[in-house]
C-alpha cells in the first residue's frame, strides 16, 4: 500500500484502537465516568475558535465591538490543530489575505485588502522590526491578531513601507492560568517529521509565569524534493502584581529551505496564461537553497499608577543572519514550456531596535467619558547585504534537467563580510482621546501622529552614502462606533497609511529631476461597517475605500511624448470592496469560520498608460469556509473541513492575461481519548483533497509572475497533556 494512504489511514483506524479497550475497561470498572470527563474536557479545549478582539495599537487589547476597525485573533489552538509549516498558512483560513511569494526565495508576503504586507513589516508584541522577515514558524505564538485597513496612526509608519491594507501583530506563548505540559509529534507528506514540547508554570501565588516551547522539524514537503527544516524555541517570563506587569518574551528561529519551488516569471513573449504543471511537479535547482536565522524579543512593562491610569513601555531587538542560494525561472514558450533560468546568491544580516511608550488616561464627568492615549514610538534598522548574480541558462517549465550552478555574471559587496548597505530610524509622537457618550453607546475616536523618516543608502563596495531620505509627516485618524445594545455596534473611520516617498531615478539620462526626494506617501482610506455578536458567533461587514499614491515618470511637455521625462507622484491605486467575516459556533457542537470579500483594485492618473485596469494579482473576490463538527454520537470525534476559493485575477498591469478562479477542499478528523489519566487528541488532515492544480497568485513587486497552488497535502499529528 502507498505510504501516502497508508498514514492517513492508520492514524484514522487507532482511535478506534485505542478506544475499544478503554470501552471494554468502561464497561468492567462501571461507570467510566472520569475518563468520559477527561475526553470533553479535551474536545472542548481543543475547540478551533477565532477571538473578536486583538491589541489596536496605540488604543491598547480592545473587544472588536468597540473599535472602528475590523480586527480578529487567530489563537494557538488553531495552530495546534491545523499544524501549519508557515504564518501564510494560518492565515489561510482568512477571507481578506492571500499570500504570495518573494522574487526567488520563501520570503512570504500577504496580500491584505488588494495591498501588500511584508514579512518586515509584522508586528511583535506591538512592535515593528522584531519579527523574523522572511518566514515565522507558527509553533511559537499565542495569537496570531488581523487589523484590516490602513493603520499608521495605531502602529506607526511600517519601515518596508507596506501594510496600507492590513497589519498582523504575533503575540508570543505565554502562561496562562493553568499549568501545562504537552508533547506533540507531526508528520507532513511526503516525509516531513517533528515534534514539539510545550511547557508552562506559575509560581509565588500565581504571579510569576514561565513558558518555555520549542519545535523541530524536518523533510521533504508535498512538492518533490522541496525540503524544509524548522527548529524554533520560545521561552517567556512573566510578573503580574498589584500594580506592576512585567514580561520578557525571547525567541531563537532557524529555518532552512532546499529547492523551493520559484514563482514562475512571464516574459513579454508570453501571451496566454500557460498550463499548470502537475500539481507536485517542482522546476528548481537542486543547488538552491536558504537559510534563515533569528534572535528577537521583547520587554515589556506596564504599571498601574491609579485605577484610572496606566503608563506603559516595550523595547525590542532582532539579530538576523540570511544566505540564500536563490533561483528563478522566465517562461518564454508557454506551449513547450522553454524558459531562461537565473540564480544569485544573497547573504544579508541585520540589527533592529524598536521601543514605544506611552500613557493612557481614563477619566469621567457629566456623563462623558474619555480615554486618552499619549506616547511615542522609535525604530531603527541596520541592513547588511550583498550579490552575486549568476549566469543565466536554458530550462524548461513542464520537464525541468538538473543544471549545475551556473558561475557569476556580475556581483557586488563583500560576500563573506557584507557592509551596511541600509540604515533606517522612525521616530513618532502620538495623542488620541475616545470620547465615550450615553454609557459609551457612542465612542469616539480622534487622534494625531507625529512621523519622521530618515533612510540611508550606501554603496556595495563600502564606498559611503550615496542617497539619504528625510522627512516627515502628520497622520490622523477619526473613528466612530455607535452602540444600539451591547450585541450590536456601527462604525466608521478615516485613517492613513504612511510609507517613505520615492526619489526620482539617477541613472536614467531623460529624467529632468534625478534625484528628488518626495514627501512620505499618505494613502487615505473610509470605511463604514457593522459587527454583530449573537451569543457565540460573531459577524462583521465592513465596506472600505483606500487610495494609495503611485509615482511614475512622464512627458515634461505631453506634445514631445519622446522627449524629456519628469518623474513624480502622479497616479494612485484605487481600492474599493467589501468584506464579510463570520465566526463561532452555530450549535453546541458546530462552529464556524468563514467570510468573503469583493475587491475592486483599479489603476488610476496612470498619463494613459493601463488607465483604469485591474491592479495585478488581487482576486475579485475572496471566500472561505472552514466547519467543525463534534459528533454528538460518538464522544471524542471531531470532523473538519475547509474549502477555499478565489476569483480571478489580472496577471499583468495591462490586464491582457488573467488568472482563472480556483478553489480547494481540505477535510480532517480530531480523536480525543483518555489514556492513563491523560487526555491523548490525534489529527489527521488532507489539503487540497482533488490535488488540484492551479495558478494561486500573480502578485508579484517584480513585474508579471505566477505561484502555483501547494498540492495534496496529508497532515498528521499527536498531542498528549501529561
Amino acid at each position: 500500500m502507498n505510504v501516502r494512504f497508508a498514514v492517513p489511514l492508520l492514524l484514522c483506524v487507532s482511535p478506534l484502537a485505542i478506544a475499544t479497550p478503554a470501552a471494554a475497561q468502561q464497561s468492567e470498572s462501571s461507570p467510566g465516568a472520569d475518563d468520559e470527563a477527561i475526553v470533553i474536557t479535551a474536545q472542548q479545549r481543543n475547540a478551533t475558535e477565532v477571538l473578536n478582539a486583538a491589541d489596536v495599537g496605540v488604543l491598547g487589547s480592545k473587544d472588536a465591538l468597540d473599535v472602528p476597525f475590523n480586527v480578529r485573533t487567530y489563537t494557538e489552538t488553531l495552530i495546534l490543530n491545523q499544524q501549519p509549516l508557515t504564518l501564510g498558512e494560518v492565515l489561510d483560513n482568512d477571507p481578506t489575505i492571500r499570500t504570495s511569494y518573494g522574487f526567488g526565495n520563501a520570503a512570504e508576503l500577504f496580500v491584505v485588502r488588494g495591498f501588500p504586507l511584508f514579512g518586515d513589516d509584522l508586528g511583535f508584541n506591538g512592535l515593528y522590526g522584531i519579527t523574523p522577515r522572511q518566514l515565522v514558524a507558527p509553533e511559537l505564538y499565542q495569537e496570531v491578531q488581523v487589523l484590516n485597513g490602513a493603520s499608521a496612526f495605531l502602529n506607526g509608519a511600517a519601515p518596508g513601507g507596506t501594510g496600507v491594507g492590513g497589519n498582523i501583530n504575533l503575540v508570543p506563548k505565554r502562561a496562562g492560568t493553568a499549568d501545562l505540559t504537552r508533547v506533540t509529534a507531526n508528520y507532513i507528506s511526503d516525509s516531513h517529521f517533528g515534534g514539539s514540547a510545550d511547557v508552562a508554570r506559575r509560581f509565588a501565588d500565581d504571579t510569576i509565569g514561565v513558558r518555555v516551547n520549542g519545535a523541530y522539524r524536518a523533510g521533504d514537503v508535498s512538492v518533490d524534493d522541496e525540503f524544509r527544516r524548522t527548529a524554533v524555541v520560545g521561552g517567556a517570563i512573566d510578573y503580574a502584581g498589584e500594580r506592576l506587569r512585567v514580561a520578557l518574551d525571547i525567541a531563537y528561529q532557524r529555518v532552512e529551505v532546499d529547492g523551493l519551488r520559484p514563482k514562475v516569471q512571464l516574459s513579454s513573449a508570453v501571451t496566454e496564461i500557460p498550463d499548470v504543471p502537475d500539481a507536485d511537479a517542482n522546476y528548481a535547482q537542486p543547488w538552491t537553497s536558504t537559510e534563515l536565522r533569528d534572535v528577537f524579543g521583547t520587554l515589556t512593562v506596564e504599571y498601574d499608577l491609579a485605577d484610572n491610569a496606566l503608563l506603559y513601555a516595550a523595547i525590542g531587538a532582532r539579530d538576523t543572519d540570511e544566505a540564500g542560494t536563490y533561483g528563478n525561472i522566465t517562461l518564454n514558450d508557454g506551449a513547450t514550456g522553454a524558459a531562461t533560468g537565473g540564480g544569485s546568491f544573497i547573504p544579508y544580516e541585520a540589527n533592529n531596535e524598536s521601543a514605544r511608550a506611552g500613557a493612557r488616561i481614563d477619566l469621567e464627568g457629566a456623563g462623558i467619558t474619555h480615554e486618552f492615549n499619549v506616547g511615542g514610538n522609535v525604530l531603527w534598522q541596520e541592513g547588511r547585504t550583498a550579490y552575486d548574480f549568476f549566469t543565466g541558462y536554458e530550462t524548461n517549465l513542464y520537464d525541468t534537467p538538473v543544471v549545475a550552478q551556473p558561475g557569476s555574471n556580475f556581483a557586488g559587496g563583500d560576500l563573506d563580510n557584507p557592509f551596511p548597505i541600509n540604515r533606517t530610524h522612525i521616530a513618532s509622537l502620538f495623542a488620541s482621546d475616545t470620547i465615550g457618550l450615553w454609557d459609551d453607546r457612542i465612542l469616539v475616536t480622534g487622534g494625531l501622529r507625529m512621523q519622521v523618516i530618515n533612510t540611508k543608502t550606501y554603496g556595495y563596495d563600502g564606498s559611503g552614502l550615496t542617497e539619504e531620505y528625510d522627512d516627515s509627516a502628520i497622520t490622523p485618524v477619526v473613528g466612530v462606533v455607535v452602540k444600539p445594545s451591547d450585541r450590536i455596534s456601527f462604525f466608521a473611520n478615516r485613517i492613513e497609511g504612511l510609507a517613505a516617498g520615492e526619489t526620482a531615478p539617477v541613472n536614467d539620462e531623460d529624467i529632468v529631476n534625478p534625484g528628488e526626494a518626495f514627501p512620505p506617501y499618505k494613502s487615505v482610506q473610509y470605511e463604514v461597517g457593522g459587527k454583530a455578536r449573537l451569543g457565540t458567533f460573531n459577524a462583521a461587514l465592513a465596506l472600505f475605500q483606500t487610495e494609495q499614491p503611485n509615482g511614475y515618470a512622464r512627458p515634461v511637455d505631453p506634445a514631445e511624448p519622446d522627449g524629456d521625462l519628469v518623474y513624480g507622484v502622479f497616479g494612485e491605486q484605487r481600492n474599493r470592496g467589501i468584506e464579510l467575516t463570520l465566526n463561532g459556533e452555530l450549535t453546541e457542537e458546530l462552529r464556524l469560520i468563514a467570510g468573503g470579500s469583493v475587491l475592486e483594485a483599479k489603476l488610476r492618473d496612470t498619463g494613459g498608460v493601463n488607465e483604469g485596469n485591474d491592479a495585478a494579482g488581487v482576486p475579485e473576490y475572496l471566500l472561505n469556509a472552514n466547519v467543525e463538527w463534534d459528533l454528538p454520537f460518538l464522544r471524542g470525534l471531531t470532523l473538519t473541513g475547509r474549502a477555499v476559493h478565489t476569483g480571478e485575477q489580472a496577471a499583468n498591469a495591462a490586464n491582457t492575461l488573467r488568472l482563472d478562479s480556483w478553489t480547494t477542499f481540505d477535510i480532517g478528523a480530531r480523536y480525543v481519548a483518555a489514556v492513563g489519566d491523560r487526555p491523548l487528541t490525534l489529527r489527521a488532515g488532507i489539503d487540497n483533497v482533488a490535488n488540484e492544480r492551479y495558478w494561486a497568485t500573480a502578485f508579484d513587486s517584480f513585474g508579471t509572475a505566477l505561484l502555483q497552488g501547494t498540492p495534496r497535502t496529508f497532515r498528521l499529528s499527536a498531542s498528549i497533556d501529561l
